[in-house]
């Protein structure tokens, strides 16, 4: 039979489509999620200070006791709150120069993120009652400077006077965004407290962690209403832009390549049903003769296409799902960071988004068929028998 080969090539060509969407949904999810989870790790979900920050990083006190924030914290969608402060300063070491921005943070910073980031040495515990002089700097500084973990580092600040401090480095992180990497240096707030002549009850503003990325712009409107007119609320997504539209760029990627392969998959089985078709007109012409509409001789078709459809998602699925499986745990992969900002392509696929993609991959070809069935209102029950 002529349509066996031709039925052969739809079904691979079926389960090959199948996989390219798998994959591709699962690195654009994986991706967007991945440097999602960078940039936030640097600057929360939402960051409250004050309306007249500049972008020097030189913030203005605020008062540490603000009476909002208890009603944060009552909020369902917010998970954790803390101060931070910001300044400007350079290391010098005896052959290098480096400008970065000492971050400030204090006992309430949460470490579930950069704890995870740390590739020598560990974290440093803050006291709001005893200053540390621990540092945490990044990979790509510890190179630059040819630092390491356990050396003493000099920072100055440029101010009037001109201050000076040494830190101790106690870990290096990495998180493969590297134009963070390459600014941020991590310490007690207090020191930022005292180069800037603040009180202890002075900080530079307060970074706030949601439970749910996808409820952020309508978490932000609460926070922006409830911290009253003298303060400002930003977004990671308003404060980083360029980052997020970027991301969301990735969307039109996905979205490209599951449309292609959707048209080519479905152009191949629209191919493989007319075969069938023509080659079954006899059939068609005879129980047209027995009584049987269009529609009820459609619907045979129909059920065939569905099911060669069903056994091409099913192997797709089965190749899908291996390789997603397989980059995830054993990374095979690899890209470079300095381009990517990961050293290994991520993914990710929710439960939710397979099902759709199923769902809607199945829903599309099975309504593609519908045009090649037309050729069945066209077959004569006369002439289909009289050339039988």
């Amino acid at each position: 039979m002529i349509s066996r080969p031709v039925v052969r090539i739809a079904l691979i060509s079926v389960a090959l489509g199948f996989t390219v969407m798998i994959l591709a949904l699962a690195v654009v999810s994986g991706f967007k999620d991945e440097i999602r989870e960078k940039v936030i790790g640097f600057g929360a979900h939402i960051q409250v200070s004050n309306y007249d920050e500049n972008n020097s990083y030189e913030t203005k006190p605020i008062d540490r006791n603000q009476f909002f924030l208890q009603d944060l914290k009552k909020n369902e969608g917010i998970r954790h709150i803390e101060v931070f402060a910001t300044k400007a300063g350079i290391i010098k070491t005896n052959e290098e120069l480096q400008g970065v921005v000492a971050k400030g943070i204090g006992s309430d910073f949460d470490w579930s993120y950069f704890g995870k980031k740390i590739t020598d040495g560990k974290n440093f515990t803050v006291n709001d009652s005893v200053k540390s002089d621990a540092v945490l700097i990044s990979k790509n500084i510890s190179k630059k400077l040819n630092l390491k973990t356990g050396d003493n580092l000099v920072m100055y600040f440029i101010q009037q006077p001109p201050r000076a401090r040494k830190f101790k480095i106690t870990g290096i992180y990495e998180t493969g965004l590297e134009e963070f990497d390459n600014l941020y240096v991590f310490c007690d707030i207090a020191h930022i407290q005292k180069l800037n002549d603040w009180t202890p009850g002075q900080v530079g503003g307060f970074e706030i962690t949601i439970k749910d990325f996808d409820k952020l712009d309508e978490t932000g409107k609460q926070v922006y209403a409830s911290i009253g007119p003298e303060l400002n609320s930003r977004t990671i997504k308003e404060i980083y832009p360029q980052i997020f539209d970027w991301l969301n760029l990735q969307d039109v990627n996905g979205i490209i390549i599951i449309t292609l392969m959707l048209i080519v998959a479905g152009i191949n089985m629209i191919s493989a049903l007319i075969i069938i078709i023509l080659e079954r007109v006899n059939m068609i012409g005879t129980l047209k003769a027995l009584g049987a509409a269009n529609i009820s001789v459609k619907k045979i078709f129909l059920y065939v296409a569905s099911f060669l459809i069903g056994r091409g998602l099913l192997w797709g699925n089965i190749a899908g799902i291996g390789i997603v499986l397989l980059q995830k745990y054993f990374h095979l992969i690899h890209l470079n960071q300095e381009s990517y900002y990961i050293s290994y392509v991520p993914v990710n696929i929710s439960v939710v988004q397979f099902l759709m993609l199923n769902a809607g991959t199945l829903a599309v070809c099975v309504a593609m068929m519908l045009l090649p069935t037309l050729i069945i209102t066209k077959i004569s029950p006369l002439k289909a028998l009289r050339f039988s």
